[in-house]
């Protein structure tokens, strides 16, 4: 069994909220306290709710009532909260909000003018007629507006939905054409890399082509109702726990993208507990995530509100105005929690940035890392690179939980390539794909038992068809989530990919993750993407790099390449083909689109390629096609 990459020092793990928690449970150590919150899924949820002190006004008599189904389980019937209150309960001058972009700029929000900014504009949005249930879209970047926006959203009990500014005008109608919102909220422009993007043109476009939309809100007129509107007091609708809060919205990229709802009582009990507990969260924290508001990673930070810490928000480019970026924000803001993607901290080892040896770091206490799986090298890298004690929680999850199955614990080690532990609440299991749990080997993530942040539906799907079939076809009665992965001999988990991406040659089954692992691993490589092709009544494993600039794919590099996955993985992972492209389709939460790619060479037209941030990279997959060994 290999040594840990960090263990937690015995003080830490003793203080920890987990170690109260669990203490209070009444359990041993975690296995046991995770045993406990899914034999009794109610009475741990309600001692979750106990314990992170949710304001509400009415409180539920029964935190579970099971009706034989997963999505007929209904919690915490007849509570009444709202989750901006939650969210706003600090009233202090303690800091709330710091709002950095990428040329420098940076301003902050107390929790009391966070509260007042609410306040102003959720007065306004009432006198626009914006009642519970109705809808507001935002195409904002991640900045204090769109907080401020949610927040007001969520206290008139409205339902927010929001994307990022680099969606094209079919992206965002492909949204919010869906959800009718009344009031749109929108920027005229963003920043990225030095260059200014005009979406004024844009938002325009939407406001004519939606009808709903009753107002478009630009960031100077919410900036000039928060400073200029009359004092009031907020009064915070009360929403039952399972009424909307949130649409969000799956990729999209095979078609139009499902909107799903999220309620308001699952999305704040969830994510208290991911904070507080699986990241132990507390008031004297700083955290940041690195996201747009198109992902639901921006939902998750915000929930860091509910905990009293501060939060720091980027807008910008990663990597500019130089590689160490977001390094610096870490020390200049003493970021205790760092968020951020496998993506980046990839590209971070290709940069040959080593923080360790440049910043102070001794704010840093944990890393978060997910959007796609985290290699071996990657959890090597970082412990290269980072402060060695600092705790890195790989976290699996999605949008369609807006919260996790699987991600980091304060009291358990961290070993290479693994997510520390199933969440707690969270009936996580891996089936064969006869349906039966493999206690090893790899499978489908599986959840057997209904959770809080499950959705409450989708938007237009009245009668729950296309939301059954989302998750529950596969395995009836058992949410299949899409993602192919394994249990570890030390209680983690890893992802070895989408399982509607798993390549399948010769009837085994195996994760794109897996040769991701082994080619990233070689300098010259910059990322890589791979999908099965259709192949003499077979498939055949592809494999797409993007190198180093200056650098070709010669005979000597292919062959070191199949030759690291040969002796690292297994003979049946080595591509049969390998082709260099200069770039990798990606959806706008920077995921790898080999679904798209897997259609392209083909020869099919891809689902919906509006969903993609960069939807000309196809192009050289298409020419590809017809030079690839074997085609036609």
């Amino acid at each position: 069994m290999a040594a840990p990459l960090m263990t937690p020092a015995p003080e830490a793990v003793a203080r920890s909220q987990m170690a109260a928690f669990m203490r209070q449970a009444g359990c041993d150590d975690y296995d046991a306290l995770h045993a406990w919150s899914i034999r009794e899924r109610g009475a741990f949820w309600q001692r979750v709710w106990d314990y992170c002190r949710v304001v509400a006004s009415a409180t539920a008599t029964d935190p579970l009532i099971e009706e034989g189904d997963f999505h007929s389980a209904r919690w915490f019937s007849g509570a009444r909260l709202n989750f901006a209150e939650n969210l706003l309960r600090r009233r202090d001058g303690a800091t709330a909000i710091v709002a950095a972009c990428e040329d420098g700029t940076r301003r902050t929000l107390s929790y009391a003018e966070l509260h007042r900014a609410t306040a102003r504009l959720a007065a306004e949005l009432r006198e626009r007629g914006v009642r519970p249930g109705d809808r507001v879209a935002a195409w904002l970047p991640n900045g204090a507006e769109a907080v401020i926006g949610m927040l007001a959203t969520a206290s008139v009990g409205g339902v927010w939905s929001s994307c990022s500014p680099d969606f094209g005008v079919a992206g965002a109608l492909d949204r919010f054409g869906q959800i009718e919102p009344k009031i749109l909220i929108a920027c005229r422009g963003y920043d990225y890399g030095s260059k200014t993007f005009d979406v004024s043109a844009k938002a325009e476009s939407v406001r004519e082509r939606v009808a709903s939309i009753e107002a478009l809100l630009w960031t100077e007129d919410l900036a000039r109702i928060v400073a200029e509107r009359e004092e009031e007091a907020v009064d915070f609708a009360q929403r039952a726990f399972d009424d909307p809060l949130y649409i969000l919205y799956s990729s999209g990229t095979t078609g139009q993208p499902k909107c799903i709802v999220h309620g308001v009582g699952g999305t704040l009990l969830q994510h208290l507990k991911e904070h507080r507990l699986h990241v132990d969260l507390t008031p004297e924290d700083t955290l940041f995530y690195f996201t747009t508001c198109g992902w639901m990673m921006w939902n998750w930070l915000v929930s860091g509100l509910a905990s009293g810490c501060t939060l720091v928000l980027y807008d910008g480019s990663p990597f500019h105005p130089k590689p160490s970026a977001l390094i610096d924000l870490i020390d200049a803001e003493r970021i205790t929690v760092f968020g951020t993607s496998a993506k980046y901290l990839a590209a971070l080892g290709k940069a040959r940035v080593v923080p360790r040896d440049t910043h102070d770091l001794s704010s840093l206490r944990t890393i978060l890392s997910t959007g796609s799986p985290l290699t071996h090298e990657n959890f090597r890298e970082v412990y290269r690179n980072f402060p060695s004690d600092v705790a890195l929680a790989s976290i699996s999850g999605g949008t369609d939980i807006v919260s996790c199955f699987a991600l980091g614990n304060p009291m358990l080690p961290v070993h290479e390539g693994e997510l520390q532990c199933s969440g707690l609440g969270m009936a996580v299991d891996v089936f064969d794909e006869g349906g039966s749990p493999l206690e090893r080997g790899k499978g489908e993530l599986v959840c057997k038992r209904s959770f809080p942040s499950r959705p409450i539906g989708f938007w237009n799907d009245p009668d729950g068809a296309k939301y059954r079939a989302a998750y529950f076809e596969k395995f009836p009665g058992v949410w299949a989530h899409g993602d192919f992965a394994e249990f570890t001999e030390h209680g983690g988990m890893i992802v070895h990919g989408r399982s509607d991406a798993v390549l399948n040659p010769g009837g085994v089954r195996i994760g794109t993750a897996e040769i991701y692992r082994q080619v990233e691993s070689i300098d010259a490589v910059v990322e890589a993407l791979c999908v099965a092709q259709d192949w003499r009544d077979d498939v055949r494993i592809v494999l797409f790099v993007v190198l180093r600039a200056g650098l070709e794919l010669d005979a000597d590099l292919t062959a070191e390449i199949r030759s690291r996955i040969r002796s690292n993985a297994s003979p049946r992972h080595v591509p049969a083909v390998i082709e260099q492209v200069t770039d990798i389709p990606r959806t706008m939460s920077g995921k790898i689109a080999e679904l798209a790619v897997r259609d392209v060479i083909h020869g099919r037209t891809p689902g919906n390629t509006t969903a993609l941030a960069n939807p000309e990279a196809l192009s050289q997959f298409e020419a590809l096609r017809t030079r690839m060994p074997g085609n036609t």
